[in-house]
């Protein structure tokens, strides 16, 4: 929708007189409108910025093998890139999103029968730790690490290895994330301290 000239649109959707804001809203607006406009531009640089990375590192990488004549195997796989004087570097990843299928509800099942046929005390610590690992966080998603753990446990029994080959099922590559830092450091043994790009952390 258009807005006629002398008039603002307020939050619910309303026209108003421009004479009708008061002065400080009208400051306000100024003043969030200007600094999201930068705000978006730096976005875009940044976006620009991260493009050029990956497509300039992997370009190295393709000198690389082409020098050993080696085809290179797709994009998969982390590397990292160093100053010649030790001084700073570049990491590149890759990190696969995981999600849980169905079987995972299936798995919890199978660890329920578990645990209510183990009465002896020694399993009451293990079943602290599957509960904990089957409940979910405050945004009401799963504890990744804490459900990969039980895989780690190792458990001469039948319905036991069910459930893990259940949850071992039930793992989904979800999506794939690049991502691209900076470190630096002041001498050759300092500790790398990372260049931050979010404004946040900056």
């Amino acid at each position: 929708m258009s807005i006629p000239e002398g008039y603002m649109q307020d939050a619910a959707g309303r026209l108003v007189l421009i004479e009708h804001v008061k002065p400080e809203h009208l400051l306000e607006d100024e003043l969030v409108r200007s600094l999201a406009k930068e705000a978006e531009e730096l976005n875009a640089a940044l976006l620009k910025f991260r493009a050029k990375c990956f497509t300039e590192a992997r370009a190295f990488l393709d000198v690389l093998h082409e020098k050993y004549g080696v085809k290179r195997g797709g994009d998969k796989g982390n590397f990292q890139l160093k100053a010649y004087d030790g001084s700073l570097r570049l990491l590149v990843s890759i990190n696969d999103c995981v999600a849980f299928g169905p079987e995972l509800q299936v798995a919890k099942e199978l660890v329920d029968s578990c645990l209510k046929c183990w009465s002896n005390g020694a399993n009451k610590n293990l079943s602290v730790i599957v509960n904990d690992a089957f409940d979910v966080g405050k945004e009401g998603k799963l504890r990744k690490d804490k459900i990969f753990g039980l895989l780690r446990h190792n458990i001469e029994d039948e319905e036991w290895q069910r459930a893990m080959q259940a949850i071992s099922d039930s793992i989904r590559v979800d999506a794939s994330r690049e991502y691209v830092r900076f470190h630096k450091r002041s001498t050759i043994e300092g500790k790398w301290e990372l260049v931050p790009l979010d404004m946040a952390k900056a």
